[in-house]
């Protein structure tokens, strides 16, 4: 359990898709003035050095998020979700503040947001943030990475078992995103388990899963377990990049499964999704799903 840390895979094509839907569902919870709070049960270090070496043992990023990085074309919701990395990569000038980025520039790509940061940066500082993250250096790094603010809470504990005691929230509105390693095949029935006791407690948040593309039972049924738990509605995205290697193994691809989701989701995705496919493709036969269960 305490073996995973997501630096060996930051920005990776998973990333991409979970953090452009993660940014839009923000953006929509946000341009309603009312606060909210944001859940990440598995948050990790918050900051992730490409240049480390961590990242750079697979490199990963290389066909994620630097395909992406200077491309001149993007399509609005990808060209959102880029600017807030490119954000992260600036660094504040004496003043404390980050410069702005200017139309036409882009900086060199050496750090990756972790989820907490892309909510930071998004989300009014006033609104609340409950940061699980299990791993004691993660969790450390995590809580200097956001420097004591009284709205955020970085809780070194099992997000499974902590998310029980955030719903409801006060007030009575909730982005949860849940994005377990399931490097343990036990993740699957934890996901399960805690969605439905979350969705029983509070059924108007909205709750956001990542899932891996990997040659498992237990990954291709998780979409359908979801839908069962969703009584107002649910969208389903998946993305898939490449094939499984010559014993079948790997991470082919990934999905989203958002209960509650946005009304203008749906739509937003359909237009950016070939996009993607065709940015991120490492073989022909590429590919991208999106259905939805509308409330």
């Amino acid at each position: 359990m305490l073996a995973y840390r997501h630096a060996f895979h930051a920005g990776n094509h998973a990333d991409v898709l979970k953090h452009m839907v993660l940014t839009q569902v923000l953006r929509y919870m946000v341009d309603k003035d009312k606060p909210f709070r944001y859940i990440d049960t598995h948050a990790g270090a918050g900051g992730y050095l490409l240049k480390g070496a961590q990242a750079q043992k697979k490199a990963e990023y290389r066909e994620g998020i630097n395909q992406l990085w200077s491309r001149p074309d993007l399509p609005p919701l990808t060209a959102d979700y880029v600017k807030l990395v490119q954000q992260f990569n600036l660094q504040p000038g004496e003043d404390g503040q980050l410069p702005v980025l200017e139309k036409g520039m882009t900086p060199p790509l050496a750090l990756y947001p972790g989820s907490p940061s892309i909510a930071r940066m998004i989300m009014p500082r006033s609104d609340q943030m409950r940061l699980f993250e299990l791993h004691p250096t993660d969790a450390r790094t995590l809580a200097a990475h956001f420097g004591g603010s009284r709205s955020v809470q970085v809780i070194n504990e099992d997000g499974f078992g902590g998310l029980k005691g955030q719903v409801p929230p006060t007030p009575r509105r909730a982005v949860v995103l849940m994005d377990p390693s399931y490097e343990l095949v036990a993740d699957y029935g934890k996901v399960i388990a805690t969605l439905r006791e979350a969705v029983e407690r509070f059924a108007e948040g909205v709750y956001m899963l990542w899932y891996p593309q990997v040659s498992r039972i237990e990954a291709a049924n998780l979409p359908k377990r979801l839908m069962a738990l969703a009584p107002k509605g649910w969208l389903h995205v998946r993305l898939t990049v490449s094939q499984p290697d010559e014993r079948g193994f790997g991470l082919t691809g990934s999905g989203m499964f958002i209960i509650n989701p946005p009304y203008t989701l749906h739509q937003q995705l359909a237009a950016e999704m070939p996009y993607l496919v065709d940015a991120l493709a490492q073989f022909d036969g590429a590919s991208y799903l999106i259905e939805e269960q509308p409330a």
